[in-house]
């Protein structure tokens, strides 16, 4: 189930970093779009009303272990 999970925001992720691009000026805009993306999804899951059967804890750990990669990445190109 946890593999599902993080494949599944991995996914998320990757369709927004194919998104159309921001402003050139700005470094990786799809990357810094995905972050931004996982932090309101976080935020969603953590205020909701319910668990989402059981699966909110799993997701919001899937979240996190998503915005850390993609920060790696950032981290990783510093060019």
């Amino acid at each position: 189930m946890k593999s599902k999970l993080i494949t599944l925001f991995s996914v998320f992720a990757l369709l927004l970093a194919m998104s159309p691009a921001t402003p050139a000026a700005e470094r990786h805009p799809q990357i810094r779009a995905a972050i931004h993306a996982l932090e309101a999804a976080k935020d969603h899951l953590q205020h909701a009303a319910h668990d989402f059967g059981g699966h909110r804890a799993e997701a919001i750990e899937a979240i996190d272990q998503a915005h850390r990669q993609l920060e790696q990445c950032l981290q990783y190109d510093k060019d």
